[in-house]
This record gives structure tokens, sequence and C-alpha cells, in this order.
């Protein structure tokens, strides 16, 4: 009588992929999702506030929906972040790379969160207060720019992320490319 063998399988793909470019994936992911998810809580908070000024004074609608755009610009930069590491990935990359790819993400995603909760806050509060004096437009419209640059300054993390292993060890580095 024969003895059934187990039945192992294999996957070619599997065992050709470095694990460390999963830190990299994560640095993506954590780019969009959290962009996203600060760009939703700033579209709800100052949209309650749009919706509740827009059936006082309907003329404005227009207008107050300057926070509304500037959080939707979150979702944006985190999306071409999570792109830009996307595309920069790759199995070969060394885990000092990825790693640096992974705080790229979650510098970036969570720079657009907490951007995208004080668009919320000051355009929720900034357009009731707009409808009620008008000179507050020009304030609210600043500070709010002002909020947003926020979220952009996650990028400049970004900028200094690692490439493939080898990168920035020429001429005139002091980083040890002895």
């Amino acid at each position: 009588m024969v003895t059934p063998q187990p039945l192992l399988i294999r996957s070619t793909r599997a065992e050709k992929t470095n694990p460390q470019s999963f830190f990299g994936a994560m640095g993506c992911s954590f780019a969009i999702v959290l962009a996203n998810i600060g760009a939703a809580y700033g579209m709800a908070k100052s949209g309650v506030g749009v919706a509740a000024v827009s059936v006082m004074r309907p003329d404005n609608l227009v207008r107050n929906l300057l926070p509304i755009i500037l959080s939707s610009v979150l979702s944006i930069f985190g999306l071409i972040i999570s792109i830009l590491i996307a595309s920069t990935l790759s199995e070969k990359s060394a885990l000092h790379t990825n790693f640096l790819f992974l705080g790229a993400g979650v510098a970036v995603g969570l720079s657009c969160l907490a951007s995208g909760f004080s668009i919320g806050i000051i355009g929720d509060a900034g357009v009731r207060g707009a409808s009620q004096q008008p000179k507050m437009f020009v304030g609210m419209a600043l500070i709010l720019i002002f909020a947003e640059v926020l979220g952009e300054l996650g990028g400049v993390f970004f900028g200094g992320g690692g490439g493939e292993e080898g990168e920035g060890k020429g001429k005139g580095d002091d980083r040890g490319g002895r």
C-alpha cells in the first residue's frame, strides 16, 4: 500500500521576492490612506459648515467651497507621493532604502492627516464666521492656506528618501563611499 505524500504548493514568485520590499509598500500605502482620511475629514467637517451657511446665504456657496477644495488637494498630494514611492520600489532595494520609503510615506500621510483635521475645523468655523462678517473671508483663506502647507511639508521628507543601493556614494560625498 502506498502512503500519500503531503501536497506542497510552492510559488516561484514568493521565493524570488525580498521580504524587505514590504516596508516600502507599506510606506506607499500609508501615504495614500492617511492622506485620504485627512482629506475626508476636512471635507466632511467643513462641508457641514458650508451646508449650514448655504441655507441662510446661498449667494456665497461657491466662495465657501474653498475649504473643501483645499481638502481634496491633500488627497491628490497623497496620491502623487504614493505613486512616486511605488514607481521607485524594486525587489532589489536595500532594507534601509525601504525603511526610508516607509518613513516618507508615514511622514506624508500623517502630515496630510493633521492638515485635513485643521482644514476641517478652520473651514467649519471660518465659513460660518465669514457668512456673518464678510471681511473675515480673506483671513480665513490665509489660515486655510497655511493649514494646507502642513500637508505639503510632509513631502519635503520624501525629497530626502533614498535611492538604490550604491547611490549617493560618488564624488564629494562624505557618507562612507570609501
